[in-house]
């Protein structure tokens, strides 16, 4: 990971300036993992017989690789359009609590309605997991065009990454080209490891991970993150709550 930016408000700073400083530490690690997983998007892509631009143009709206995974492997199954846009939607309900936890971070300056709207849009697992670890280090009248600058860095890249992946799969193995929609939650795994600091941190990862291997087999497919992030987010709410009453 890049380093984390400067917090000094009287740097000089402009908020163009921001969001450059946000476009340049946005090429970094995350982004190198973000790329390895939607070559494998691009790949999937060939895989069903979309062309090309299908796939970049889902990166740009969707912004979600396992909702992607969702919609083609929809598409591939012959689903119907309606079965498809809900299990979509299901897939992608996980980035509500991340939207909510880091936009209050990202316009606390005081943002526009289309900046917010913008921003909620470019929220995924890499941008929230470094926004949430860069933003209060960042003076806040800098702080949503560095959000921007950064998500859009991310973003580019990962359209980047779909259009090649589509034309490396015919050269990759199919295992590394299966195994490169797992770079993404591997990194973001680590770098939420890495930031956890207390016993609900720790609950919540640990019920997430079991959680997934175990039951994700036995729940509806679309609901199983959902309802797992759900029990599991609750549990470590409820040890984190009653710790903090027992210190009191």
């Amino acid at each position: 990971m890049s380093d984390t930016p400067p917090s000094d408000p009287g740097d000089g700073l402009s908020p163009l300036g921001w969001a450059r400083r946000g476009f340049g530490h946005g090429f970094g690690l995350p982004a190198v993992m973000l790329m390895c997983t939607m070559c494998g998007i691009g790949g999937l892509v060939r895989d069903i017989g979309y062309p090309v631009w299908a796939g970049t143009l889902s990166t740009l709206l969707i912004w979600a690789g396992p909702a992607q995974v969702v919609l083609f492997g929809a598409v591939a199954a012959g689903a119907s359009l309606p079965a498809t846009a809900l299990a979509v939607s299901l897939s992608s309900a996980r980035f509500l609590p991340m939207t909510v936890s880091v936009l209050p971070l990202a316009r606390a300056g005081g943002a526009s309605l289309p900046a917010t709207v913008l921003a909620a849009h470019l929220v995924s697992m890499t941008t929230w997991v470094e926004g949430l670890r860069r933003l209060p280090n960042v003076p806040l009248a800098g702080r949503m065009p560095y959000f921007l600058g950064y998500a859009f860095a991310i973003i580019g890249a990962g359209m980047l990454a779909t259009h090649a992946g589509f034309y490396l799969y015919a050269v990759l193995p199919a295992l590394l080209a299966a195994a490169l929609l797992f770079t993404t939650p591997l990194f973001f795994t680590a770098a939420m490891m890495s930031s956890a600091r207390t016993m609900a941190d720790w609950i919540a990862l640990g019920s997430g991970l079991f959680g997934a291997l175990l039951l994700s087999p036995l729940l509806p497919s679309g609901l199983d993150f959902l309802l797992i992030g759900l029990v599991g987010g609750t549990a470590a709410y409820a040890v984190q709550r009653r710790a903090g009453r027992g210190a009191a």
